[in-house]
C-alpha cells in the first residue's frame, strides 16, 4: 500500500526525520506497533494528572508532618535555642505555603484539561504550585542547615539539670 506524502510529492517513503508527528497518522496507519497504538489511544491527560496531584499531595503531607514536628520541637526549646527565631519564622512560612499549595492542588485537580478554557488557567496555577514548592524546598534546606540536630543536645542537658537539681533538692529536704 503506497503511501502519499501530504506534500504531493507522491513518495512511497515516509519522512521519519521530522520531529513532528501526526497521531492521527499513527492510529490510522495499518503497520502501527499494536502497544505503541494501545499506549496512545490510552492516554488521558486527566487520568496523568490526577495522579501526578495526589502524589505531590502526599509528599507535601509528609513534609507538613515533618514541619509540624520541627515546629513542635523548637517551642519547646524555646528562646534557649541559639536560631530560635529564624526557625520559627521559616518553618511558618514552610508550612503557610504547604497549605496554599494543598489549596491550590484541589482546585487544579477539578479543572477539566480536555475542556480549552480551562487550559490556560491549569497552566498559570501548575507554574505557580512549581514556584511555591520550589520555594518550600529552599526553606526547608535552610531550615536543615540551621537544624534540629544541633538543638538536641540542648534540650537533653536541660532536662538532666532539671532532674538532677530535683535529685539533690529532695536529697537535701530529706537530710534537714
Amino acid at each position: 500500500m503506497a503511501d502519499k506524502r501530504q506534500d504531493g510529492s507522491g513518495s512511497d517513503k515516509k519522512d521519519y526525520g521530522t520531529n513532528e508527528v501526526n497521531i492521527d497518522e499513527v492510529m490510522n496507519n495499518q503497520d502501527c506497533d499494536t502497544a505503541i497504538c494501545e499506549a496512545v489511544k490510552g492516554l488521558d491527560a486527566n487520568r496523568y494528572a490526577t495522579k501526578k496531584t495526589v502524589a505531590q499531595g502526599m509528599l507535601d503531607i509528609a513534609l507538613l508532618t515533618s514541619n509540624a514536628s520541627q515546629l513542635k520541637y523548637v517551642l519547646q526549646v524555646g528562646p534557649k535555642h541559639e536560631f530560635y527565631m529564624l526557625l520559627l519564622v521559616l518553618i511558618s512560612v514552610s508550612i503557610i505555603l504547604q497549605l496554599l499549595v494543598g489549596l491550590l492542588f484541589v482546585v487544579i485537580g477539578g479543572l477539566d484539561l480536555n475542556d480549552d478554557a480551562d487550559q490556560p488557567s491549569a497552566v498559570v496555577l501548575n507554574d505557580v504550585i512549581v514556584i511555591f514548592i520550589f520555594v518550600i524546598s529552599v526553606t526547608n534546606i535552610v531550615i536543615s542547615a540551621f537544624g534540629i540536630e544541633y538543638s538536641n543536645n540542648p534540650l537533653i542537658l536541660e532536662r538532666l539539670n532539671y532532674i538532677n537539681s530535683e535529685y539533690l533538692r529532695k536529697a537535701n529536704n530529706t537530710a534537714s
